[in-house]
């Protein structure tokens, strides 16, 4: 794995996580080895055109007891893990797709795996798995009817079947139930073994049709007038044609209606994401709504608050200079003491820091700065006295 490692490195190097991706892919090619990988450009429906990593091939399917090898093809978003991968199922020139609710017409998968996939949990293994459980619950395709000549004297001549049966591709190891012969001779493709060290034994992407007896000759196709000992009648021809075309018309029927169902049940998924995609909306329009009133009537408050201010502001200019101490009066002697006291303690407080200032700038000596901040600092003490005991008497908070 070493070389796939240093391809897939290469081949990711516009890859947002290379390295996880790169791991995430050499252990689904452990697991399945009949998948191959290739840098392919992929067209979106908008037109737009990205090269994306490529994992085609098939995968095992078990269905009603019979293993068969689907062609499936994985496209992987340059973004992986964070958004979940495209898959298809590619069905050969022998095949048809059978629209179901995993599959539309176009060979497009959906599964609730990926509807729900999450960049922590979700890998490609499981995602694998969870198309061969899918597949073999509703097989994704079918074999085409083949040009078999038709006998005109049977009671129900043989038609090929395909009204939902995937195709069979018989694998060493496991039992195929189907009642054909098996031929190594016919010119069919092979789609390799879905398990490692393992390879088809004839080569067959699904069995031949049986092989009937030689029909009798065309002089025998004739009307007949001997009796009805053995002979074939128009009665019998007539029968056998309606019953061919009754069988072939509800097949056709069948699919249709199935298809239908399958485009059905994909409008109603449409219908119901569109649903819940509303109420998201109307939940956020609901929520803007309410946070525009709230942020109107913020803008009124703010509009009255700048008028009273407007207001204040004119009233201001149309009054004199007002003087800051007489501005202040107190409504007490004691008041009035305290705040003298505080005044002349924040002085004290301003006049001993610009003496640390003048002693650290060697304006004065230290002998003048101790005498100094030692006459202020008792003053101080004083002063701070004077207020604790004027808080007290004035039963405020000390």
């Amino acid at each position: 794995m070493t070389n796939h490692e240093a391809v897939l490195k290469q081949l990711l190097s516009k890859y947002k996580h290379r390295d996880f991706t790169s791991r995430e892919v050499i252990n689904l090619l452990q697991v399945y080895r009949s998948l191959t990988y290739r840098l392919e450009a992929f067209i979106f429906n908008n037109g737009s055109r990205k090269e994306l990593l490529n994992i085609e091939g098939t995968i095992p399917v078990n269905y009603k007891g019979a293993f068969y090898n689907i062609p499936v093809s994985i496209w992987l978003m340059d973004t992986h893990p964070q958004n979940a991968p495209l898959c298809f199922v590619k069905p050969t020139s022998d095949m048809s797709i059978k629209v179901s609710k995993y599959v539309d017409t176009n060979g497009k998968v959906y599964l609730p795996y990926l509807h729900e996939w999450s960049s922590n949990s979700s890998t490609l293994k499981n995602l694998v798995q969870c198309m061969i459980t899918a597949f073999g619950e509703l097989p994704p395709v079918y074999s085409k009817p083949r040009n078999v000549a038709m006998p005109m004297f049977a009671a129900k001549p043989f038609m090929p079947e395909s009204s939902g049966y995937p195709l069979p591709m018989p694998t060493p190891g496991y039992p195929t139930t189907t009642p054909y012969p098996t031929t190594s001779s016919l010119p069919y493709p092979n789609y390799g073994s879905p398990y490692p060290g393992t390879a088809s034994t004839n080569g067959l992407p699904y069995p031949p049709a049986p092989i009937t007896t030689p029909y009798p000759p065309a002089s025998q196709y004739g009307p007949s007038t001997e009796g009805a000992g053995g002979t074939i009648t128009e009665e019998h021809i007539k029968a056998s044609l309606l019953s061919a075309v009754e069988d072939k018309l509800r097949r056709r029927l069948k699919e249709q209606s199935q298809q239908s169902q399958a485009e059905l049940e994909t409008l109603r998924r449409t219908q119901q994401e569109l649903g819940e995609g509303k109420s998201r909306i109307e939940d956020i329009i609901t929520r803007l709504q309410r946070e525009r009133s709230e942020l109107d009537k913020n803008v009124m408050i703010l509009q009255e608050k700048e008028k009273e201010l407007q207001a204040a502001v004119e009233r201001l200019a149309d009054q004199e200079g007002v003087d800051v101490d007489e501005a202040v009066v107190t409504t007490a002697p004691l008041y009035s003491q305290l705040l003298n006291a505080f005044a002349e303690e924040a002085t004290l407080e301003d006049a001993i820091y610009y003496m640390g200032e003048a002693l650290r700038k060697e304006v004065i000596d230290l002998d003048t700065f101790l005498k100094q901040v030692r006459t202020l600092a008792r003053r101080q003490f004083t002063l701070r006295a004077l207020m604790h005991k004027c808080r007290q008497k004035a039963q405020l908070a000390c």
